[in-house]
């Protein structure tokens, strides 16, 4: 994969000053060893995820696209932590991502290999199942409640100032419109879910037929 203006070194030592910046407490050389053990690693996972998303240039990653920026020092957290169980790096990384991007993204929660962020502000994922080629929007939530943990199946679109939470279900190609709140229920697959008339309510439509080509590379 192409690193748009820079070489993997310098990505590195990029990634390394950014985080001496969020994380002043002068450990950015053990930060930058451990990055480096898992970089390629991190990078593959979002060459994967890069290719699989249409609005994105295949074979490239620029780190000032800030939503391929935000996928990718969630990825380098992640694979840090599935392969050595060590979280001071994968700790700084979440903390970096939630200052220069705006999105609470534990490294420990399971994100799909291809998944879209359309705008990253104010996007909080709790642990929860979450299906391949999802799209996120500003201000989604998805939320658990005790052990009451959300399933989402695959290719679901989360519109912005969306959430699901406490045990919701959310079927395969599904679309949860802009502000409608999932809490605890059921969405069948292939539907388009509204906010009802009367609170609690959800109302059903079918999904567009079209509308993911939008995002994948299906």
């Amino acid at each position: 994969m192409k690193l748009r203006d820079h070489t993997r070194e310098s990505l590195l030592a990029y990634v390394t000053a950014q985080c001496a910046h969020i994380v002043p407490d002068g450990r950015e050389a053990a930060f930058r060893a451990t990055c480096d053990a898992h970089f390629d690693e991190a990078l593959e996972r979002l060459h994967v995820c890069i290719n699989g998303c249409s609005p994105w240039r295949m074979d490239e990653f620029n780190v000032l696209q800030s939503s391929q920026h935000t996928i990718f020092l969630y990825y380098l957290a992640n694979t840090i932590w599935r392969r050595s169980g060590e979280t001071d790096a994968p700790v700084r990384l979440f903390l970096m991502n939630k200052a220069l991007n705006g999105i609470d993204l534990f490294y420990e929660i399971g994100m799909p290999p291809v998944f879209y962020i359309g705008h990253s502000l104010g996007i909080v994922l709790a642990k929860a199942t979450y299906g391949d080629h999802l799209v996120l929007y500003q201000g989604v939530t998805v939320g658990r409640h005790k052990d009451q943990i959300p399933v989402i199946g695959d290719r679901v679109v989360l519109y912005p100032g969306s959430a699901v939470a406490a045990g919701a279900v959310i079927g395969d190609d599904v679309v949860v419109s802009q502000g409608t709140r999932v809490i605890g229920k059921r969405v069948p697959d292939g539907q388009m879910v509204f906010a009802g008339p009367e609170g609690g309510q959800l109302v059903f439509r079918p999904r567009p037929a079209d509308l993911l080509g939008e995002y994948f590379r299906l």
